[in-house]
């Protein structure tokens, strides 16, 4: 686990960091706020409004331009895992476990989560799958390892299950959804990740489990919520999921600054006098 400490906040006291334990007790309180996040300095920004960071395979798309989250490594994880544990203070921060590196077996889930662990600083490790998972989040607990489970739409598994389409339209999936749930939370998940289901499942959800339920594209009814960051600010190109609200769009921003600075450098009008180094001193004679 990262050695964190309280940090100062803005007009006194200090701000405590989250840990496993105090999600667990968020449980029917005021909601969590979870966001992901790839790198130093957008932990760095996200980390006093934050419960909880979250370094998801989603990095394969937004980071990498992949079309999925099936590529992504373990070494991939850890790297951008260690980037985040540098800059979070306070937040709880959580590493997807990849494709392919826990769905093998127990013991191989634990091999990778130990990695994760020992070589990002971080404090719990992710993954998908409902009750197929349970006695693999049970192995991973026993030993020490904290699990966020992540139940309904499984980016991983999203060739098995055809697509992105919401979950839980139908009775028998709504059920199996819930059984899933269950499962997770009675393996010893501190939290679950609910995406991409009709909202009165995600609600019911909430409602029939002990732990937290975070969602994403689920049910305002849930105990957290999550998006990408990137969506979320607005640095994504393309479709944009219906889930998602953007706050801001900084991707507007990025662009038209780029745009200025183009114009600026072909004008020749950058850098300025005032951008140079040793511009009011002597002359150096050309030849």
């Amino acid at each position: 686990m990262s050695a964190r400490r309280p940090i100062p906040i803005e007009g006194g006291g200090t701000l405590k960091p989250v840990t496993v334990s105090k999600i667990r007790a968020a449980k029917g309180k005021e909601p969590l706020v979870c966001l992901t996040a790839y790198t130093t300095p957008i932990a760095q920004a996200l980390d006093q409004s934050c419960d909880l960071l979250l370094v998801g395979d989603s990095l394969g798309m937004v980071v990498y331009g992949l079309e999925s989250t099936i590529p992504v490594t373990l070494e991939m994880m850890i790297a951008h895992g260690a980037a985040v544990s540098r800059g979070a203070k306070h937040a709880l921060v959580v590493v997807d476990l990849p494709f392919g590196s826990y769905q093998e077996s127990p013991a191989q889930a634990f091999r990778s989560a130990a990695r994760i662990l020992a070589e990002t600083g971080c404090d719990a490790v992710k993954l998908e799958g409902g009750a197929v998972m349970a006695e693999t989040i049970e192995f991973l607990t026993a030993r020490g390892v904290p699990v966020l489970a992540h139940i309904g739409l499984q980016p991983q598994s999203v060739n098995a299950l055809g697509g992105y389409a919401a979950r839980g339209k139908q009775a028998a999936e709504a059920e199996a959804i819930v059984a899933d749930a269950r499962a997770v939370a009675d393996a010893g998940a501190f939290a679950v990740v609910v995406e991409g289901v009709v909202a009165p499942l995600a609600a019911r959800i909430t409602s029939t489990i002990r732990v937290p339920t975070i969602g994403i594209g689920a049910s305002a009814e849930c105990d957290g919520q999550i998006l990408v960051t990137d969506d979320m600010m607005g640095m994504t190109f393309g479709h944009v999921p219906k889930f998602v609200r953007r706050y801001a769009d900084v991707g507007a921003a990025v662009k038209a600054a780029a745009e200025a600075y183009a114009e600026d450098v072909r004008a020749r009008r950058f850098p300025a006098e005032e951008h140079l180094y040793g511009a009011t001193g002597p002359k150096i004679a050309a030849g």
